[in-house]
């Protein structure tokens, strides 16, 4: 599990405690950054508790917290800002198993603009962009900077496609992705996506240099269509 994903999630576990997700759902709902007097007052619970929950919710990006004295008063006798929260900008949600529909937008959003403007074919500019947006992955990669044979080849792709959930997996001699995180795109639209899926696997190959590793496609129920062997 990709640390990313691993945030996401506990953000999502911090609304499983009903006081805290009453306290959040209460917040969002105020146009208004709230108190925790408010807050309390707005749920039905102690003080001292909405403290506690509200304090939580700004440790798992739910919440950001403002500071403002509420009279509208300033300068001397004006008294101290209240803390007040109010949702956070962070956007959350968890996929089991992982999906990415957020980097298959990117990719899309990227090709038609680029066929667009250069009067492409779009499905030529989806494995172009895919295959861009591998290499910069590669580039964020620990191992972007290693060499070796193509053992060590098939461990580096699988630590770079890691954050990405597609589940590496070390097979016979080669790399078999556990899942798809375009799962329901890719099956709605095989060719298009499967396509997208080879270019962006063997973008990361290329940015990574590994020269000894190809990525094919190879569909088999319940994977990704997407394998890594070696040439």
């Amino acid at each position: 599990m990709s640390d990313d994903f691993a945030d996401r999630v506990a953000g999502i576990g911090a609304l499983a405690e009903p006081a805290r997700r009453a306290l959040y759902g209460y917040v969002v709902s105020q146009p208004d950054a709230v108190s925790r007097e408010q807050a309390a007052d707005g749920v039905g619970i102690a003080v001292h508790s909405a403290k506690f929950h509200l304090d939580r919710l700004v440790e798992e990006g739910l919440l950001d917290v403002e500071y403002r004295r509420l009279s509208g008063r300033t300068g001397p006798g004006a008294g101290r800002p209240a803390k007040l929260y109010r949702r956070s900008a962070r956007e959350v949600s968890v996929s089991l198993p992982e999906r990415r529909y957020d980097l298959v937008g990117q990719i899309l959003a990227r090709a038609v603009e680029r066929a667009a403007q250069q009067s492409a074919e779009v499905g030529t500019a989806v494995q172009a962009v895919a295959a861009e947006l591998g290499r910069e992955a590669a580039a964020e990669s620990a191992g972007a900077e290693a060499a070796g044979e193509a053992a060590a080849e098939l461990d580096r792709l699988a630590d770079a496609l890691t954050p990405y959930g597609y589940e590496p997996r070390m097979g016979a001699e080669e790399l078999v992705l556990a899942n798809c995180p375009f799962d329901v795109l890719a099956r709605e639209h095989t060719q298009l996506v499967c396509g997208m899926n080879e270019a962006f696997v063997g973008g990361v190959l290329d940015g990574l240099g590994c020269t000894s590793t190809k990525a094919c496609l190879d569909p088999e129920p319940g994977l990704c269509c997407v394998k890594a062997r070696p040439r």
